[in-house]
């Protein structure tokens, strides 16, 4: 199947998207109404567990083929793009209009389960962790959280073919080689320490391809490859070694765009994009493209302040990073110094030239 018309795609996006979901902190109570009021006709709703402080973890399932996709987003509380997406694809799978194709093939072919927020504690908080500081995606060996035994008991009974674990990363990635903030990253994860490519890899990476090419029309050089170094207790590493191909979707920053409202979309295409690929594919012998995708690099900040006077007299450039705290039940940035000196290498998502005066900080 010929790749969708990216015209097409966008205006279906622009009319169509889950407009009530916005911003960058996305909790229990944002998604619950939207979870109920799915087609029942269409959608199965179920409630599979609860959180370590009692909030109830949906998941959702859709369609009718012999190949099965897991998908689950916010296992980390504080990354709630690919929620944002996946609730945009709920529209789509719902009501395709011109996209019906795309979503027939997709239903026809597939078996779709997802679970659209694993840390419900963590998203409340706006953390990493859930409630008992566990980081989920470190949990997937010890299975000492709730929602890591949740999520493992989900993969067993359903035993995917295809997993999308969806994630975002910080906005100190660009695309290695350019000025470029990766905006969204790929990871086909290893399955031990050499990395080895093994069949199950290279059908993860096919997929990964495949996306890569739609996204590339849209946001070229904003697409990056997350290392693949092997963490022995991370879930997609694991899921990847049991032989549930999981590709890992990171969604970063893009210029603009700290609300992450504009990564969502080009999230929701990926999504999309490589579902598609999955129903009208049996052959995933195209992998070797994976490993032209930019490599992530570390050379970003989210603010330089150029040519900075300090206090003894030197003149140097000043780094910061936001950190985001819950105030009052809204979501604050608040900047942090992080870096200081020669940062000719590295760039700011926001830039100011002080032209050697002092910085002024409240």
């Amino acid at each position: 199947m010929k790749m969708i018309d990216i015209k097409v795609l966008e205006n279906w996006y622009t009319a169509h998207f889950e407009k009530r979901l916005s911003g960058r902190r996305i909790v229990f109570e944002n998604i619950e109404p939207l979870l109920q009021g799915l087609d029942r006709d269409k959608f199965q709703v179920k409630t599979i567990g609860e959180s370590e402080k009692g909030t109830p973890i949906y998941s959702v399932a859709i369609g009718g083929g012999k190949k099965k996709v897991l998908l689950w987003s916010q296992m980390h509380g504080n990354e709630s793009t690919g929620t944002k997406a996946v609730f945009d694809l709920f529209k789509l799978l719902e009501d395709p209009g011109v996209l019906k194709l795309a979503q027939e093939t997709i239903l026809n072919e597939c078996t779709l389960l997802f679970v659209p927020m694993l840390n419900p504690d963590g998203s409340e908080a706006f953390t990493r962790v859930n409630a008992n500081a566990v980081d989920l995606n470190r949990d997937a060996v010890d299975l000492k959280a709730k929602e890591s035994k949740l999520l493992r008991s989900v993969l067993d009974a359903f035993n995917p073919q295809f997993c999308f674990n969806l994630h975002d990363q910080r906005t100190i990635f660009n695309v290695e080689g350019t000025k470029n903030p990766a905006s969204i990253s790929f990871l086909a994860p290893s399955e031990d320490l050499e990395r080895t490519l093994t069949s199950g890899r290279k059908e993860t990476m096919s997929v990964i391809v495949a996306m890569n090419a739609l996204l590339s029309k849209i946001i070229p050089g904003h697409i990056g490859r997350y290392t693949d170094e092997f963490y022995p207790t991370a879930t997609g590493d694991n899921f990847q070694k049991m032989g549930h191909n999981t590709i890992l979707i990171e969604a970063g920053h893009y210029p603009e765009d700290y609300d992450r409202d504009q990564v969502r979309k080009f999230n929701f295409y990926a999504l999309l994009e490589g579902l598609r690929f999955i129903a009208t594919s049996n052959d995933y012998t195209a992998y070797t493209p994976y490993f032209e995708i930019p490599n992530n690099d570390k050379k970003c900040y989210d603010i330089i302040y150029r040519n900075v006077l300090t206090s003894n007299g030197v003149v140097e450039d000043v780094a910061f990073q936001y950190d985001y705290v819950v105030q009052e039940n809204k979501l604050v940035f608040v900047e942090e110094e992080v870096d200081r000196g020669d940062l000719i290498d590295f760039t700011g998502h926001k830039e100011y030239d002080l032209k050697k005066s002092k910085l002024q900080k409240k």
